[in-house]
């Protein structure tokens, strides 16, 4: 995420104002240590101001979390139509997909000494939130496998579905950030998921499909 300029926050509606300074306060004091009246001070805003628009601290956080995620998907999907479009294999188009996911959900804490903090309160504050949109993050890469699958002629291993593949690509997710708790240094972070994936996808395709993609000369 980008910081905008003061004339661009002026113009900005209100409640995205507040959510950009709040994300400011939460990236610098992490969520703890952040309060209220820092918010409020960053959007220039008085405290009873920003109340009208969120009632609570976890409220206002649970707002930021809420947009940070809405961006990753739309990193998301943008990417894997720009993969798709550029006719890379299956593997290519979910490695840019997840990639640039992660990346969106990286940008909005850059540089944030307390990234470890504010994930382990994400879980805590909002964990709803979460589930709601890590489910809509594995329909999102189903629906990829299945119109890039339909699309190429290409079929998985018997025994693997198309969701199954996809819960199996979130749970690398998962497990690459068990071993980079903070997802820090992001470029190792994004190196490892990304070795991830494509054995994973390797191994789920069928050897026809494999062998399908080779003679019609998909670009990598």
């Amino acid at each position: 995420m980008f910081v905008k300029s003061d004339k661009m926050q002026a113009k900005a509606p209100p409640q995205d104002r507040i959510l950009d300074a709040a994300l400011r306060v939460f990236r610098r004091h992490g969520f703890r240590r952040s309060s209220i009246e820092q918010a409020a001070e960053e959007a220039g805003l008085t405290r009873q101001a920003l109340y009208h628009h969120f009632a609570s601290k976890e409220a206002l956080f649970r707002a930021v979390l809420e947009r940070i995620y809405a961006q990753g998907l739309a990193a998301e999907i943008a990417a894997a139509k720009a993969a798709e479009e550029a006719g890379l294999e299956l593997a290519d188009i979910l490695v840019a997909e997840i990639g640039a996911r992660m990346q969106s959900l990286l940008a909005s804490l850059k540089d944030s000494p307390h990234t470890e903090e504010l994930f382990s309160e994400h879980l805590a504050q909002a964990r709803d939130l979460y589930q709601s949109y890590s489910n809509r993050f594995t329909e999102e890469i189903a629906t990829t496998i299945a119109r890039v699958c339909r699309k190429r002629k290409l079929k998985l291993e018997s025994g693997v579905s198309v969701r199954e593949l996809a819960r199996c690509v979130e749970m690398a997710i998962h497990g690459t950030k068990s071993a980079f708790p903070s997802m820090q240094p992001v470029d190792a972070f994004l190196k490892q998921l990304e070795t991830m994936l494509r054995m994973l996808i390797a191994g789920a395709m069928a050897p026809s499909a494999k062998k399908s993609q080779r003679k019609t000369g998909v670009r990598k």
